[in-house]
């Protein structure tokens, strides 16, 4: 299977460094103007399926792409962000006035130094993975897109990269990227593509 893993679009909290986790928190108008381009870019592309996470900034993602391609998209849990624990709803200038000590053990050693509360890695990476497993063994040598977060699409690419997940935060994916990957060999195609990004966006922003 050829799977299409995209990052949702920008929310309002990631525009303004608000730890989100499994917390919702609409798309902003970067956030829309980005799931626009996004949907420009699949559109004529054939996909059998579009899945998505839950949380509103993924769903809103999905279902501009998904009127492009003429697909509803299905929610499936297991493709939500990893929960953040205490942090979640909480700004990045908070965390580090008030837990700056563990927060930078968190980006160094996630796996070792959770959140407050917060879920652990493994099974973050453990979920991802078998939701994925499971989309590859349904639609065979078909093509999917898969819109998730930032957190989850990472900690499979450190399964396909042979990566401890220890070094998850390394890995770049920017709002409405796409990475694409063959399943369930784990064969990357592209990772963090955001050409179809730049021009579209900003000529939708300009005032």
């Amino acid at each position: 299977m050829e799977c299409w893993l995209v990052r949702h679009g920008e929310s309002t909290w990631n525009a303004v460094g608000r730890f989100q986790g499994g917390l919702d928190a609409p798309l902003s108008p970067r956030g829309r103007a980005q799931a626009a381009a996004l949907a420009a870019r699949l559109a004529g592309i054939p996909f059998d399926a579009v899945y998505t996470s839950p949380l509103s900034r993924a769903c809103d993602t999905a279902l501009v792409s998904g009127v492009a391609l003429g697909l509803d998209p299905v929610p499936i849990d297991d493709l939500r962000e990893i929960g953040l624990g205490d942090w979640e709803g909480l700004t990045l200038e908070t965390i580090l006035a008030e837990q700056g000590e563990h927060y930078r053990r968190w980006l160094d050693a996630p796996v070792d130094h959770p959140p407050p509360g917060g879920e652990p890695m493994p099974r973050l990476a453990g979920r991802v993975r078998a939701a994925l497993d499971a989309l590859s063994a349904r639609h065979g040598d078909g093509r999917v897109l898969v819109v998730s977060h930032g957190g989850a699409i990472s900690s499979a690419l450190c399964g396909w990269l042979g990566r401890p997940l220890n070094t998850i935060w390394s890995l770049r994916l920017d709002n409405a990227s796409v990475t694409r990957v063959v399943l369930p060999a784990g064969r990357l195609l592209g990772w963090n593509e955001t050409g179809h990004l730049a021009g579209p966006v900003e000529e939708a922003l300009a005032p």
